[in-house]
């Protein structure tokens, strides 16, 4: 299996530019879009399909033939529930005829894994298959010391693993660069919270005061920003990211 860039590169410069947390090919050239999602917000499922096509479609250069394809598959996995509806943790989609039930196989697979939903006690791991090894390592590795993991998880992927993630923490800045990451996930959250209870004003209140810090700009007066109707603000918000996008070119 091999780490590649996750950024998808842009076809023309209106494209959304597509981040991945993984993205890895395996020797016979599959690809794999591996992604953690620690809220669930609208829009999410055709993100994950979206960026599923977008790894499908990227393979191919001009004049490259068509059964050069490799099968492409999307995985994300969710810290909360995604389908109410269900109590199935694991769902695997692909392109299928409804009537006939026939797959178009090695083409495009989206996989959803709700951690939520998972609840194995340790007990039950000696009898757990391979995927809910993984979701309990996942959910509950930071909980346990690294000689109980390496017990839990005899397995050579997770004695790997394990052994990784100790590297990790006894290594100052890798621990700092990942601190950091868990922060600006905390912050993402609670970003996305705030506009949610808050309404969409404050929500695009401080979207222009994050935009200003970025740019450098003196903060805007936040009773004046207030004060301003839903438009003014977004008209504000479109004029700070298009400074934003011109100083990044």
């Amino acid at each position: 299996m091999t780490i590649e860039n996750p950024y998808n590169p842009k076809d023309f410069e209106d494209d959304k530019l597509s981040i991945l947390h993984i993205k890895a090919v395996d020797q016979a050239g599959a690809i794999y879009d591996i992604e953690m999602q620690l809220t669930i917000f609208s829009g999410l499922v055709q993100r994950i399909v979206y960026y599923g096509c977008e790894i499908y479609v990227g393979q191919l250069k001009a004049g490259d033939d068509y059964t050069q394809l490799h099968p492409a598959y999307s995985i994300c996995l969710v810290a909360g529930t995604l389908w109410k509806d269900t109590s199935q943790v694991h769902h695997a989609f692909g392109l299928t005829d409804r009537q006939s039930g026939k797959t178009l196989d090695r083409t495009l697979e989206i996989h959803t894994l709700e951690l939520g939903k998972y609840n194995l006690k340790e007990e039950e791991l000696a009898a757990a298959d391979t995927l809910e090894h993984w979701l309990d390592w996942l959910l509950h590795a930071q909980e346990y010391e690294t000689a109980d993991l390496l017990r839990l998880f005899p397995q050579a992927a997770f004695q790997q693993a394990t052994q990784t993630i100790t590297r990790i923490a006894k290594q100052s800045e890798d621990k700092t660069m990942y601190d950091a990451r868990e922060k600006a996930l905390r912050d993402q959250q609670w970003a996305l919270s705030a506009s949610r209870n808050e309404g969409k004003i404050e929500g695009e209140v401080r979207l222009i005061q994050t935009l200003q810090d970025i740019l450098l700009l003196p903060g805007s007066d936040e009773t004046e920003l207030h004060g301003k109707s839903i438009a003014e603000l977004q008209q504000l918000t479109a004029q700070l990211q298009e400074k934003l996008r011109n100083r990044n070119t």
